[in-house]
Formats: C-alpha cells, structure tokens, sequence
C-alpha cells in the first residue's frame, strides 16, 4: 500500500495519490494532470479510477483532461449529474485497488453530492478514509455553497446526519484525509494539521462533539463568512466541464511588447496584475496596479477580489509568467490577454510613469500618529483575527469586504495600513489606489511586527467593530 498527499498551499488543497500493486487512484486532482501522470509513471503504476469527494468551488478539478489522458473512468458519489461522462456510484459501492479497496460513504451536507470514501487495507480492515470536505481537521465544510434550492439548514442538517450516521462510527485509528487545511474558505477555522485521526478529531472537533441537531445547525451556521466570489462559477464549471489546460495556457501565455501591452490595458475593464512581491511592489509599479504575490495566496485573492471574466494582463519577475497564469488557471480564471515581456523593467526602461507605496516599521506607527493625529488606522485582517488583538483605536476593514466598503474611505484622509504579516495589506493599498484613494502607509511585517513593538496599546478579546 503506497498513500501520498498531493498538497497545494496556495489553495490549501491536497489531492491523493493511493497505490497497490500496480494500480493507482487519485482522490480530487488538481487541474494539472503532470503531478498525477508522473507519480504514475515513477512508481511503474497505471491509474484506475479518478475519484470526486464533490463539485469543487474554490478550483477547477483535473478530472476531466486526467480522465482524457488516462482512459481512467470518473467517479462521483450519489447525485451527481454532469454534463461528461461519469459513474455515479451507490452508497457502500466498493471499488478495489490491487489488494486494497474503496468503499463510499455517501455523506451530503457540504453538498448534496458529497462523498467520503473509506480505504481498507490488505487485511480488510479501515484503514484511512478520504472526507473531502465533509469533515476537515478541527472543522467541517460549510453548508451554504448552492446552486440549487437547497437552504443552508437543510444542509446542515443533513451534514450532522452524515457525521452521525458515517463518520463518527468509524474506528478511533481511521486516518482522516481532508481535502483542504488552513486558509482554505470551505470551512469556518480549519486546523494547521493536514491530516489526523478518528480519535484525536473525536475528541477535539466541535462538530464531532455535538449531538443535538438544532444546536449542531445554530452552530454550524454562525460565524460563516461570505464565500469569494468565484466559488459558484468554479461549481459549475466543474459540473459542467471544461477547457483543456494545455489550450487556455497557449492561449493566455502571451509575450507582449510595451506598446501593445500599453495598447491592451486601453481594453474596457482591464485590469493589471502585479504578481511581484509587496517588498518589491512598493517600490514602483504600474499605475493602477493590483499587487497579488506570488508567494502568498495568489489565487485565493484574485478569485476573492477580481471579477471571473475580467480581461488581466500580468506584471511577472521574469521566468514567473508560466507560474502566475497556471495558478489563475487553476481557478477558472482564463482570461488573460498576455504579460508585458520582461516584466516592469520593461516598463522602467521605456520611461513610462510609475507609482509606488510609502511604508513604515511598526515602532514607527506612534510617531506617525502623533504627527498626524487625524489618521485613521485600518486593519484589513479577518473579523476573528481582529477580535483576538488589534492595536487600539483601529478600524476592521477586511481585505474581502473592501470593495464593498470602498465608499468609507475619503480622498482627503490620511490611512495606515496593516494585515498579518504585509500581504493583505499591500493588496488592499494598491486596490484602495485603484479608488482613488492616495493617502495611505503601509506598515511593514503587519501585525506580527506590531505585536513585538512594546510601546504599542493592544486591545485583545474585544468583538470585532464593523
């Protein structure tokens, strides 16, 4: 028996790789298939089947273009209907992997399709079962991403029958393999671990604990966030199929000259991506510019923030542009009218005018407020985040809730930024210059640096002030 998560963490997403005697099934790929067909092809093993725990929304699944390559047929739980091929299978349906087999454990809630699949190993007995969002390490899947006439409390409920009834049975040393870990927005405040087991979540799991149906809902339900907004599109786009990878990569990897990039970012509703890090974003930019680091939650943030059929066109480090255009892919996000060849020193060395960002340390954030004492201080981190410490007097202005609240914000008035470490913030800066608004600070490291500058008034526990 051979197991290997296959773990994104931009998207804090892991698909899986289960392997015996030759033959291979993947749980929840990714949309590029390289990773799948190459493990494959190391280990001398040939892919069975490709399995779906649900219809994805936050990225595109790679089952169809695996499903192509492979001859591997597609397998979803009960319920499912696509518009491609699939097998729906029934509940308990058992489907072996050399001497290994798969059992599925129907378990709607997350959606109406969900499925677990419970892995049994050479001697027949549980060994590791596969909850893709049902059941995550400290959390479950939120219950209210619909496309259909389905409330929220009715998944719910139907999410505690599903742990009752299928999860929670299992034995105490099951393996739990999750499709996503923190950071993801599938769930409410998923732990850091990316996997565990039956008796630690037992044990520890809010969810598991619960045995009142109306207080499990009342739970469940508080506290949810509004999910990004390209969650519904990616849904259906996995219900309904797509475009194969290699062709939106030919026709979104596309080298432009200054000139036409400067002739592309006249299109309507254009917008230009810096994938840049905020330390070098700051320093000079393209006008108009929203910062998106690569080596942070890229794509978290764009599918939260930009609109899906948005024309982009992207601003890279050079040897980057593959990298940045693949990761918007993987979300649904395939309009991309080229990236300006050689990145912005392209654009610097056309003499072409730049805009950059003023930051400060945070053991400078009291002497800037003392000299500008009718600046305001927002921090663009979660509501929960907030409420555990901020710096006292701050204003919670989430970076997702941003464009919503563009209108709080005044030309004339002065804004020191922060998030949790500078990534939000750089994000939210660069999207508040797109409003129009000039007079803003950035606070270099964020809150991390802020919570070790002694002289700095915290308050800590307080409800989060919308």
């Amino acid at each position: 028996m051979f197991i290997q998560q296959l773990y994104t963490n931009c998207l804090a997403e892991a698909a899986y790789y289960i392997e015996s005697e030759g033959e291979a099934v993947i749980i929840d790929p990714l949309r590029e298939t390289e990773p799948y067909l190459s493990l494959a092809a190391q280990r001398g093993a040939k892919i069975k089947y490709i399995f779906e725990t649900h219809f994805h929304a936050d990225f595109i699944s790679g089952h169809i273009d695996l499903s192509n390559l492979t001859g591997a047929p597609i397998i979803f739980g009960p319920g499912a209907i696509t518009k491609y091929k699939i097998y729906s299978a029934k509940d308990k349906e058992t489907f072996s992997i050399g001497k290994l087999y798969l059992e599925v454990l129907y378990t709607p809630g997350h959606t109406p399709e969900s499925s677990c699949f419970l892995l049994y190993d050479e001697d027949n007995n549980p060994y590791a079962v596969f909850t893709g969002d049902t059941l995550f390490v400290g959390d479950v899947g939120r219950p209210d991403l619909l496309d259909e006439k389905i409330t929220k409390e009715e998944m719910a409920a139907a999410l505690f029958d599903s742990l009752n009834n299928k999860i929670k049975p299992l034995p105490d040393y099951v393996i739990i393999y999750p499709a996503h870990g923190s950071g993801s927005s599938c769930g409410k405040n998923i732990g850091k671990e990316k996997f565990s087991t039956m008796g630690l979540q037992k044990k520890s799991n809010y969810a598991l604990q619960e045995t009142d149906k109306d207080q499990f809902i009342q739970k469940l339900l508080s506290g949810i966030l509004p999910p990004p907004q390209y969650f519904a599109n990616d849904a259906l786009i996995n219900k309904n199929g797509y475009t194969p990878l290699d062709i939106v990569m030919k026709n979104n990897l596309i080298p432009l000259d200054i000139d036409t990039f400067k002739e592309k970012t006249l299109i309507e509703n254009v917008l230009i991506l810096d994938t840049r890090s905020a330390e070098i974003f700051e320093e000079g930019f393209i006008p108009g510019s929203l910062n998106f680091g690569l080596d942070g939650q890229y794509a978290i943030w764009v599918g939260t923030l930009v609109d899906i059929n948005q024309p982009l066109l992207l601003v890279c480090e050079p040897g980057r542009e593959e990298e940045a255009i693949l990761r918007l892919a993987r979300i649904g996000y395939e309009n991309v009218l080229g990236y300006l060849n050689g990145g912005f020193d392209t654009w610097v060395k056309n003499n072409q005018e730049e805009d950059e960002v003023h930051s400060i340390e945070a053991d400078e954030i009291n002497r800037l407020m003392l000299d500008n004492p009718d600046a305001i201080l927002i921090d663009v981190r979660k509501a929960s985040e907030y409420a555990d410490s901020h710096i006292a007097g701050a204003t919670l202005v989430s970076l997702a809730d941003m464009p919503a609240r563009r209108h709080d914000f005044e030309p004339d008035k002065k804004y020191l930024v922060y998030c949790g470490g500078g990534y939000r913030s750089m994000i939210a800066i660069s999207l508040l210059k797109v409003f129009g608004i000039d007079k803003l600070t950035n606070v270099h490291g964020g809150f991390s640096a802020i919570e070790k500058v002694e002289d700095i008034h915290l308050d800590k526990g307080a409800r989060a002030a919308y």
